[in-house]
């Protein structure tokens, strides 16, 4: 029997704008500047994988991936795709860091695995697909009356909870917070995301100020650099933490976890290296009576249906913040997750990850192609 092997790797940029510029702490980013990774094997399956790299979070950029990927997909001709591990490993060899570009070959390959399988990726993951699966929406940055005017709106549209961005001052972000309590009422569930904005003290102050408006947890308070002090913030804040950009990989997580750091991981495929990685971060977790929440960057919903799979097969994690595709402003996916409304998320039964991109959307991109 003829062994199966990669035959051909192409290589997508992938642009699509926001509805609206969204602001964070770190940046303002006003297009989703994304790279597709389609893997191509002799028995006429095709793998496809999307990363959507933030350079001031993975010092990583369209540009980045694009090149780097070519001389991965060089590393990947007429190899075995199925051999995933074998196939991270050379990666890893090959390439120090840049989890955002290895995880859109990452999630080529598993869905190169799943479709051989016959059957979803949730499923050859060990998940059942049983879940009710509801995201949060993201607001942005922005000026207390429009923080609670889009908090309000959200509401009505019906959402089961808000993530704030916050990381300027104490004072703007207590203001904004109070702006929002006051519209959407005492008890709607309010998360918030200082994406590494304050330092310390600053951190201390602000969350125990925030501990009159009922916020469910805090992502990230303070620099990544400065993870020695996360658990400092933890014992101080009233409200519960989350680590984000502290946690790209096991290792960080398992760090954070022997600290008593932080009260949740969140996993972004992007920021840990895709899959295998989020199932290595999962593991950790549950060993050290973690929670996880699963997140995103600008990804459009092929890379959320690659992520709904994950949902689908851990029950480790119970937050989503699966919103990212909903602020874009178009949508070139095939197939794939369907948005229901009031923030609900549907996943099918198809093979692999189930999901892929209109050519006719993708004709007008770059594209490199690699035999």
């Amino acid at each position: 029997m003829e062994k199966t092997v990669i035959t051909q790797v192409e290589i997508i940029k992938l642009n699509i704008p926001y509805k609206e510029p969204f602001i964070i702490s770190l940046g303002v980013i006003p297009e989703a500047t994304n790279v597709v990774v389609r893997i191509h094997a002799g028995n006429g399956i095709t793998g496809t994988g999307e990363c959507a790299p933030f350079v001031f979070i993975v010092g990583e950029t369209q540009e980045t991936v694009f090149e780097l990927a070519k001389q991965v997909g060089k590393l990947l001709i007429g190899k075995d795709p199925f051999a995933v591990e074998e196939r991270l490993k050379e990666m890893d060899r090959a390439v120090q860091g840049n989890y955002t570009m290895k995880s859109a070959f990452d999630m080529a390959l598993y869905d190169m695995v799943a479709q051989q399988a016959g059957m979803p990726l949730y499923r050859l993951l060990g998940g059942s697909n049983k879940r009710e699966v509801y995201t949060d929406m993201t607001i942005s940055i922005g000026e207390p009356s429009k923080v609670a005017a889009d908090a309000l709106a959200f509401k009505k549209e019906g959402f089961p909870a808000i993530k704030v961005k916050l990381g300027t001052s104490m004072k703007a972000d207590v203001a904004r917070i109070r702006a929002i309590r006051e519209q959407v009422g005492p008890d709607y569930p309010i998360r918030i995301d200082a994406n590494q904005g304050w330092d310390v003290t600053t951190a201390i102050n602000t969350l125990k100020a925030l501990e009159a408006y009922n916020i469910e947890h805090c992502e990230e308070p303070i620099p990544r650099w400065n993870y020695m002090n996360l658990a400092k913030v933890r014992e101080h804040s009233p409200i519960p933490i989350m680590a984000d950009e502290s946690v790209f990989d096991h290792h960080d997580a398992f760090r954070l976890a022997r600290m008593g750091a932080c009260d949740y991981f969140n996993i972004k495929f992007s920021k840990s290296g895709g899959i295998n990685n989020a199932l290595k971060i999962i593991a950790v977790a549950e060993s050290a009576g973690i929670k996880c929440q699963v997140g995103c960057m600008s990804e459009s919903r092929f890379a959320l249906t690659a992520l709904m799979h994950l949902v689908q097969s851990r029950d480790t994690i119970i937050h989503f913040d699966i919103d990212s595709s909903l602020m874009l402003s178009e949508d070139p996916v095939t197939g794939g997750i369907q948005y229901r409304g009031s923030g609900k998320w549907e996943l099918g039964e198809e093979p692999g990850i189930g999901a892929g991109f209109d050519d006719g959307y993708l004709a007008s991109m770059e594209k490199v192609t690699i035999n």
